[in-house]
């Protein structure tokens, strides 16, 4: 009796104590992804009392403390989505770790930004709007505003559907919209919009251009040679030369304005001395790393890790110093008007305000940034050691030459068209070396058929078609594996190409918005 009804008790409990257990682990997977969020609005809340201890008992201490938690949101923002260009490729490859990309770029994103950041930014970016059209104060301020929040909600959007923007539109579609709403459609500088919307064009195009000649220069000169190491030895130390010549040229244009300046004739000296230098140490590191290898195209990969790993180290320096004033220029500005009480074409940044914009970048990349970086690197196309140093490669030199033609330009754009562009390349090749295996097998079936008659004994049989497959088939087969094996995911192409066309219309549309209703209820 006893036994009975214990046991049906026992069964129960189990099943309660199942349920707990079920319980805890859904609750600690709910917790854990609301650890960033939580991080997240904790460093909202630090740089709003960071700012606080600055400004003391000011009469605008309110606006200015409410302007840097706004700026650590839109840097968070940019940590989160910008970032993933620079180290994604090289994750993507296998040269890094998710975690050691993390690092590096955290590190050399924060030290772009504190050693080379801009200290003086137009408030009113890039000559987007007039700045007669927002002289007063407290519209300039409500513009500033408005731009902060609608960028970086657009981001944050772009972020969470898993497509990369570039930040830059987003800052200056904020400020159009939000000039706009101020003073009208007169204020906008619509020229500059002109170029600024050529660069969704020009941007992906020429990085993709670029990306793809090199990829066909290493397939060409180094993979399908018979000598796939002595090919190595020759070619790789060249690219890695060029590559340290042109990221030597690019941290120079864009990285250390702040630091020194340099004309056009001394960045490119530096460049060539780089070139020439790297070079000769870079032939004999080759040279001793390939010594003992197979000769395979995985011993190649091995060869392209290091390059790849520094290029993801000075695009991360380079990004943190150029585009650290997209999250600190608006609050700067900002800053200043509130307390001068007038409104300035251009202002310094404070030390201060560059601490938030280079932490949030920072700690934004660490909590939201594996999304962005996984869907560059990987999801995409799929890149190796080889594929993604041509990524890299390509953003940097489509800059270089985009600024000296005076070409609008978006590194974003390019990044991720560099990455459209080698998996297009890819495509086209693999579609090409398909129809001409099918031709020569074809040809093979007709000199087999020959031979046999001749009493050869149809020695290419084993190469080829059988003898029941006719030109026609074996079209049709080449073009269904073609249109079987895409290597470019076409639903990332759209997702990525719409947000970027929207970018700058979309920020525009918020700023108005978020501006009528700050003028309305402060």
């Amino acid at each position: 009796m006893n036994e009975t009804t214990t046991t049906p008790r026992k069964r129960t409990l189990d099943k309660d104590l199942d349920k707990l257990v079920h319980v805890e682990e859904a609750t600690s997977l709910v917790a854990r992804g609301l650890v960033g969020p939580g991080l997240g609005l904790l460093f909202l809340a630090l740089a709003g009392i960071f700012a606080s201890i600055y400004v003391g008992g000011e009469p605008s201490a309110f606006i200015i403390v409410a302007a840097a938690a706004i700026g650590a949101y839109m840097a968070l923002n940019i940590g989160a989505n910008d970032v993933a260009n620079n180290v994604g490729p090289a994750v993507g490859a296998r040269a890094l770790s998710l975690t050691g990309a993390l690092l590096i770029a955290a590190i050399f994103e924060s030290a772009g930004a504190l050693i080379a950041g801009g200290d003086v930014v137009d408030t009113v970016s890039k000559g987007i709007i007039s700045p007669e059209a927002v002289s007063t104060p407290g519209i300039f301020i409500s513009a500033m505003m408005a731009a902060l929040i609608s960028s970086a909600l657009w981001i944050n959007l772009a972020t969470w559907v898993g497509a990369p923007v570039s930040t830059t539109h987003s800052v200056v579609g904020g400020v159009m919209g939000a000039g706009v709403a101020a003073a009208g459609l007169s204020a906008v500088n619509w020229p500059m919009m002109a170029q600024i919307a050529a660069s969704w064009v020009v941007s992906p195009i020429m990085g993709g251009l670029v990306a793809a000649l090199f990829l066909a220069f290493i397939k060409t000169a180094i993979i399908y040679q018979d000598d796939k190491i002595g090919a190595a030895r020759r070619w790789v130390p060249l690219l890695i030369a060029i590559m340290a010549g042109t990221f030597s040229a690019y941290l120079a244009t864009k990285g250390l304005k702040k630091l020194i300046h340099l004309d056009a004739a001394m960045i490119a000296v530096i460049g060539v001395a780089a070139f020439i230098l790297v070079w000769i140490v870079s032939h004999f590191h080759v040279r001793r790393q390939s010594k003992g290898m197979e000769n395979r195209n995985q011993s190649l990969r091995k060869l392209f890790n290091l390059p790849l790993v520094i290029s993801a180290a000075l695009l991360s320096f380079a990004h943190g110093a150029n585009d650290v004033a997209n999250a600190v220029g608006p609050l700067a500005a900002i800053v200043f008007t509130a307390q001068a009480g007038s409104v300035t074409s251009q202002v310094a940044i404070p030390l201060w305000v560059m601490v938030i914009g280079a932490v949030g970048i920072s700690l934004g990349l660490v909590l939201f940034g594996p999304k962005l970086i996984r869907m560059v690197g990987e999801q995409i196309t799929k890149l190796n050691p080889m594929r993604a140093f041509c990524v890299a490669l390509s953003a940097a030199i489509t800059v270089i030459i985009a600024s000296g033609l005076g070409l609008p330009i978006s590194s974003t754009h390019t990044a991720v068209g560099a990455v459209f562009g080698v998996g297009f390349f890819r495509e086209w090749y693999t579609a090409r070396s398909k129809r001409r295996r099918a031709y020569l097998e074809r040809k093979g079936v007709k000199i087999r058929e020959e031979r046999a008659a001749n009493g050869d004994g149809g020695l290419l049989s084993t190469t080829f078609f059988s003898d029941d497959e006719t030109e026609d088939e074996a079209s049709d087969v080449s073009r269904e594996e073609v249109a079987r094996r895409k290597l470019v995911r076409r639903a990332h192409v759209t997702t990525i190409v719409a947000a970027w066309v929207t970018t700058v219309p979309a920020a525009a549309a918020l700023a108005a918005v978020i501006f009528l209703l700050l003028n309305a209820f402060i």
